[in-house]
């Protein structure tokens, strides 16, 4: 992607019509601009002014591809705001190319390396966390209430350990299990409790009358229940004990015994290639397309070069942007395993008897995003260049190196719940803002803005920014992503939602059946 800069707008492709203003303070009627136009309208930061007299019907271009067909008359050095412009439909999932320009591999990036925890099954933490799985929502209240006992109580006995998380969800009875799909949350859990960050080992409170049983949650493990402690997972079961308190006790017993073992556990130097970070977007704007989604996408390219995975997401904001995806995957079956996803999105959508335009959110729209096609085309530049290794599907744990299309939904906290059964690092881009964060992975924030940045200086890692004010180029911030993934990962930086303690406390609103 080539951005043109033109004081004070932003084109991006040399087929554009449209620009978006760079000034934090818009622009105001009567402002001649470089090219010798004239503004027509006032125009806030991010929104589109049309370059060229539009005419009823005719193609509205950004990122150099068509996202609406003008409604009436647009002259040029106007204002083209969201209902000026009328959505195209979606690709057709008959008529895409199957990896037709496969990108060739780059250089292999050698010598980068982080600090991490190295566990058993070859996993790679990049925290050290007391991780309590649950089988079902009858057990949340009271693992939430030990887990607070357990960090006042027990966590500062154990130096070496980060942190302590209850793993709560709405699942695990009342509800059938052998119904298509009922395996998404089910397999979610078992990736969830098993994660790096954990020591991939769970540590198990059921109630013992549940669907879901332990052993139906982790199959492939020995699981034993109490009062055997010595065993490795452990399982506290309420109904075996007598009364609250003793439920509290050999819950805390339990705890106590994993937090011995998390404890001895320490950082190792280990390659860059043990990542498997997660991308997403979330109060996404105009200029995420064109900074903080870029400058990730390059920083993917260079995780991709060296060795690690690279995860991107949301289905709903890849649906229109798809068949710019299929040509780049690593093979015809990869390829038709992404029209798989987005297949299901489509008939989930006809299901519903609804569209995909309930998508941008107001927030997008007062960022400038006219529609989801606009939004889409900038949501997969954080994709980078490289070509698409795999496809998960929901839930899924990613085994694949390079990069990998986990399908998820748009939501920020269900799709970093999802892209949890697999990544231990997240990155976040946003434009409007958003205190988003995970307890289990770091969550790195990247500002679409600098007027962001300046604003939230609390809350974003990284200023991207600097790149529409050509303070800094896509390959600098790319860079600096890069260096400052290795650096949560290893632990010497701390992201500021770690900082502030900006976690979903549970995953009982994002493992809904």
């Amino acid at each position: 992607m080539r951005i043109q800069r033109a004081a004070p707008y932003i084109r991006v492709h040399e087929r554009d019509n449209v620009a978006i203003v760079i000034d934090s303070n818009g622009l105001r009627a009567g402002t001649q601009l470089p090219s010798g136009l004239t503004l027509r309208d006032s125009v806030p930061q991010a929104h589109k002014i049309a370059l060229a007299a539009i005419e009823p019907g005719e193609p509205i271009v950004r990122y150099g591809h068509t996202i609406g067909f003008a409604k009436h008359a647009i002259g040029a050095g106007s204002w083209l705001r969201e209902d000026s412009l009328e959505a195209p439909p979606p690709p057709s999932l008959d008529e895409l190319p199957l990896a037709t320009a496969t990108p060739a591999p780059q250089p292999t990036l050698t010598g980068h390396t982080f600090e991490g925890f190295r566990n058993p099954d070859g996993s790679v933490g990049t925290k050290n966390i007391l991780g309590i799985t649950t089988t079902v929502q009858c057990v949340a209240p009271t693992v939430d209430y030990c887990v607070q006992r357990i960090k006042n109580e027990l966590l500062p006995r154990f130096p070496n350990v980060d942190d302590a998380v209850a793993i709560t969800h709405t699942y695990g009875c009342g509800v059938a299990l052998e119904v298509p799909g009922a395996e998404i949350p089910i397999r979610t859990l078992r990736h969830i409790g098993t994660h790096p960050n954990l020591g991939a080992a769970p540590l198990i409170v059921s109630l013992g009358c549940e669907k879901l049983q332990p052993d139906r949650l982790f199959p492939n493990h020995n699981l034993a229940r109490l009062p055997v402690l010595e065993s490795d997972p452990l399982v506290v079961r309420m109904q075996d004990e007598r009364g609250f308190a003793e439920v509290v006790t050999a819950i805390l017993r339990a705890a106590e015994k994993r937090l011995e073992q998390l404890n001895r556990r320490r950082r190792e130097t280990v390659p860059a290639s043990e990542l498997v970070v997660g991308l997403q977007c979330g109060g996404s704007d105009a200029f995420s397309g064109v900074t903080c989604n870029p400058a990730v996408g390059f920083a993917a390219d260079l995780l991709v070069r060296a060795g690690a995975t690279v995860m991107f997401s949301e289905v709903t904001e890849v649906r229109d942007a798809v068949h710019l995806l299929t040509p780049r995957a690593a093979s015809r079956q990869v390829a038709l395993d992404l029209i798989r996803e987005m297949r299901w999105y489509d008939e989930y959508l006809a299901r519903a008897a609804t569209d995909r335009t309930a998508n941008p959110t107001p927030g997008n729209k007062r960022g400038g995003l006219a529609n989801v096609v606009e939004k889409a085309l900038g949501s997969i530049a954080k994709a980078g260049t490289s070509a698409l290794a795999a496809v998960a599907s929901h839930g899924e744990r990613v085994t694949t190196k390079g990069l990998v299309f986990a399908a998820t939904p748009a939501s920020d906290f269900i799709c970093g719940t999802q892209q949890l059964a697999s990544m231990n690092v997240h990155i976040f881009t946003t434009g409007e803002g958003s205190p988003y964060g995970l307890a289990m992975v770091p969550v790195i924030k990247v500002s679409s803005r600098t007027a962001l940045a300046e604003r939230w200086p609390d809350l974003i890692d990284i200023d991207a920014g600097r790149i529409a004010t050509a303070t800094a180029t896509v390959e600098d911030v790319g860079w600096e992503i890069f260096r400052f993934v290795l650096d949560v990962a290893s632990g010497r930086k701390r992201t500021w939602a770690d900082h502030w303690g900006l976690h979903i406390a549970s995953l009982r609103s994002t493992l809904a059946p």
